[in-house]
Order: C-alpha cells, then sequence, then structure tokens
C-alpha cells in the first residue's frame, strides 16, 4: 500500500513489491493473481478502518460537521509521519496508460460514493432546515471534494499539516450560514441560527 501511494500504479514495478513485501513473484500471483489485484488490495486496506470516510459523515451531528470532519481528517491523513504525503485515491492512478483505465475508473467510483453520501447528509440537512431549503447539495459536496483533492497535492507539494488545516478551515467559509464548525478552533462558537428563508 505504501508503495503504491508514494510511487502510483504504475511507476511501483513488480521488484519494488517483491523486495518490500519479501516475496518471490510467482508469490505475488499466487497470492493475488496480478499486479492490479494487489493494488486493488491495498486500496481496501487504504479506505479500510476504524473512521472511514463514510462512517465520518454518518457519525458527524450535522452536514458541516461532516464536510469538516472529511477535511480536517484529510489535513492530517496526508500529512502523517509514517506514511507518504498525499492521498493514495488522489495520486496513485491519477495518470494512467490504457491498461490501467479500469483501475483509475475504480478509485474515480469510490471518490464519487464518498461524494453522493456526503451530498445526501446535505440534502437532509436542508430538509431538515439545518441550511437554507435552496442550499446547492451537489454543488457543497462537490467544493469539498476538490478541495480534499487540492490538498492532497499541496501535500505532496510539502504544505504542513497546519497549512493544510488553514485551507480546510477556509473552505468551511463557503457553507451557508458560515461559521465554525464543531471541531473548528476560531474563538467561540457560535450557534446555528435558524434559516429565513
Amino acid at each position: 500500500m505504501l508503495l503504491f501511494w508514494r510511487h502510483g500504479y504504475e511507476a511501483t514495478s513488480l521488484s519494488d513489491l517483491t523486495a518490500a513485501m519479501g516475496v518471490t513473484p510467482p508469490s505475488i500471483y499466487a497470492a493475488f493473481g496480478d499486479k492490479k489485484e494487489l493494488f486493488r488490495e491495498a486500496v481496501k486496506r487504504y479506505v479500510a478502518g476504524p473512521m472511514t470516510a463514510l462512517s465520518t459523515i454518518d457519525e458527524a451531528p450535522t452536514a458541516r460537521d461532516a464536510a469538516w470532519g472529511l477535511l480536517q481528517g484529510s489535513a492530517i491523513r496526508f500529512t502523517g509521519s509514517d506514511t507518504p504525503s498525499g492521498c493514495l485515491l488522489a495520486t496513485s492512478a491519477i495518470s494512467c496508460s490504457a491498461e490501467a483505465a479500469d483501475l483509475q475508473g475504480e478509485l474515480a467510483t469510490i471518490r464519487l460514493q464518498i461524494e453522493a453520501h456526503l451530498k445526501r447528509k446535505i440534502v437532509k440537512a436542508a430538509e431538515a432546515q439545518e441550511l437554507p431549503p435552496d442550499t446547492d447539495a451537489d454543488a457543497l459536496a462537490g467544493h469539498t471534494m476538490a478541495v480534499i483533492q487540492g490538498m492532497s497535492t499541496l501535500a505532496r507539494d510539502g504544505a504542513t499539516r497546519e497549512k493544510l488545516m488553514r485551507v480546510a478551515a477556509q473552505a468551511m467559509l463557503a457553507w451557508p450560514n458560515s461559521g465554525p464548525a464543531t471541531g473548528l478552533k476560531r474563538g467561540r462558537r457560535s450557534r446555528p441560527r435558524a434559516s429565513t428563508s
């Protein structure tokens, strides 16, 4: 996973993988079939864990907190001391040959699933009057995901966690009735105002 995360799918050679795993090429073929299947397993490991993007959205008390959780979590994950910078989903297959187009599409599907999940949370928030009823849920979810993708690039370029956290906080100002989300430290948190729309 770390090799694919650092170098990307196509730039990671079979010899790189066998050296890192301490196995022979036949062992990889026997266990996974081929390099593509090994990459798919690495992606599954990357997106798994006690706190996934989907669970972050589901467990957040509001849609704004869900977006902030994704942004904050990305800032932390993209700048880990023991992991490569950036996001495996955003960078490992962003530019591939035709032979890897299927993997590129699979990563896009994962990203789109996260965006769609956040969009549903935003729609429900607007229906519950936590957000204005005319909130553009599609654009707001897309904006959040676009910022996360951009944060991945910034991290790859050497941006610090502190900078990414500031970028995340700035992105939250695009939300209707903008004010700090639950986890944002910017003075006292004001109570969200009821929509007058």
